[in-house]
């Protein structure tokens, strides 16, 4: 109704409009033409209106895509199936909240059939490829290499060369360029999203894109906050949230869930508990909450609040990363956790730790371990709680012995971490809109 009331000011005389001063408003009269209906016409007229509005509602849409555990390949991550090109292409691409580049392995090759499918990209292949041109504003996006090539302005052709740097040193280098990406909508049909962003890596060099923690994989599906990532590039087409589930990896056979871009089940909202996002400006990518308590068998911890803190120079608070294996806590804190647990666990205590692994137990014999274990609890600004199952935090690194999967981390040149074996079993949504991050362990069936 706002439009009719702004357009009805410039109906009105001009000297009621001359009168009304920057400190007036205008009050206009609800004039009613005819008699009140009876009560019956009434609710007849109501029940026309709610059932008209009720067909101009539209809910959000949403596109989803497969979640696989990596486990069978000999990885600690979660791949999406992603289809890309025309005809498409299906790919298994890591989904990683940590970082914001969408990229696949590629090849330039003129005889494709020396090459297995579904293990490499083949531009050639693809009606819809389109490389970006070094002077068009997306280029500038991504990281250049180094030393960078000249741009040539008055060449038609002259494409988008980026390298993109991880942590451990792992890298990807080669052609930025435009695809289209096919997924399934909320209505169960086929969008063909054009002209998606993403890398056509030549060039993969370090640990994560060549070692075993790739294995089984053939890129990175960038789910970041910067203005690359699928989350943001899809954002803007289906509602700026998204939300997955990463099902246990050791249960068989393996369960599905999905990625989901867009707006979720109304149902499964109402079970999320939510904390704010924050953001930090000096690490933009990432999605940071508040960590406030972590409590073992109900005691809270006595950590001192500024552990959670980021600092001036960008550092420490705490980062949900789907691409990160093992939970990571602030030294001060993580000597706390594992001195209580060690106190508290009714196992015994490994004669040897798997090396890397400051508490291991021996569950030889014990027909559910879990319930040896202590419960931790996290409290999150907003008053959140997350209660992982032990499963979660003590994993099985050799024959009968299981290990506490959270590692130490010095605040003053990293972060915290909550990696996505802590996040197994639970439906994770971040919504970028309202910037708040919820999670409930109800809710990973199939939406």
């Amino acid at each position: 109704m706002l439009p009719l009331i702004v357009l009805s000011l410039f109906l009105l005389p001009p000297a009621i409009l001359a009168a009304a001063s920057d400190d007036e408003y205008l009050k206009l009269p609800l004039l009613r033409k005819s008699p009140l209906p009876s009560p019956t016409q009434a609710l007849a007229l109501d029940t026309r209106r709610l059932h008209f509005l009720s067909l101009r509602r539209k809910p959000i849409p949403f596109v989803k895509s497969p979640v696989s555990s990596g486990a069978s390949s000999g990885s600690g991550q979660y791949f999406v199936d992603l289809r890309i090109g025309q005809p498409p292409q299906s790919l298994l691409l890591i989904a990683d909240t940590g970082s914001d580049l969408v990229w696949v392995k590629c090849s330039a090759c003129r005889n494709c059939s020396l090459h297995s499918p579904a293990t490499v990209f083949f531009p050639r292949h693809s009606s819809t490829f389109s490389p970006t041109h070094c002077y068009d504003p997306a280029c500038r996006l991504v990281p250049e290499p180094s030393p960078a090539p000249k741009c040539n302005h008055t060449r038609l052709h002259s494409t988008c060369p980026y390298e993109y740097a991880y942590a451990d040193g792992s890298s990807t280098s080669g052609l930025f360029a435009r695809e289209t990406a096919t997924l399934k909508t909320s209505s169960g049909r086929e969008a063909n999203l054009k002209r998606v962003a993403f890398g056509c890596g030549f060039r993969i060099s370090g640990q994560t894109a060549s070692g075993t923690s790739f294995n089984g994989a053939h890129g990175v599906l960038g789910l970041g906050r910067g203005p690359i990532s699928f989350a943001s590039q899809l954002g803007r087409r289906f509602g700026d949230k998204f939300s997955y589930c990463l099902m246990d990896y050791t249960l068989s056979p393996p369960p599905t869930s999905y990625l989901t871009i867009g707006g979720a089940r109304s149902d499964a909202v109402s079970k999320l508990s939510f904390t704010p996002l924050l953001t930090n400006p000096l690490s933009p990518t990432f999605y940071y909450v508040r960590l406030k308590s972590i409590s073992v068998n109900g005691a809270r911890l006595r950590i001192d609040p500024s552990v959670w803190e980021i600092d001036a120079s960008g550092n420490g608070g705490t980062v949900v990363d789907s691409g990160t294996t093992l939970a990571f806590l602030a030294d001060l804190a993580y000597r706390l956790v594992v001195a209580t647990m060690r106190r508290r666990i009714r196992l015994p205590i490994a004669a040897e730790p798997t090396p890397g692994f400051d508490l291991c137990v021996n569950v030889s014999g014990v027909l559910k371990p879990e319930k040896m274990v202590p419960r931790l609890k996290f409290g999150f600004a907003g008053g959140a709680v997350f209660v992982p199952p032990p499963r979660n935090y003590f994993t099985e690194t050799e024959e009968h012995i299981q290990c506490l999967a959270i590692q130490s981390v010095n605040p003053k040149v990293g972060f915290s971490v909550i990696g996505n074996l802590m996040q197994q079993g639970f439906l994770f949504e971040f919504d970028r809109e309202r910037s708040r991050l919820g999670f409930s362990r109800r809710g990973c069936s199939s939406p």
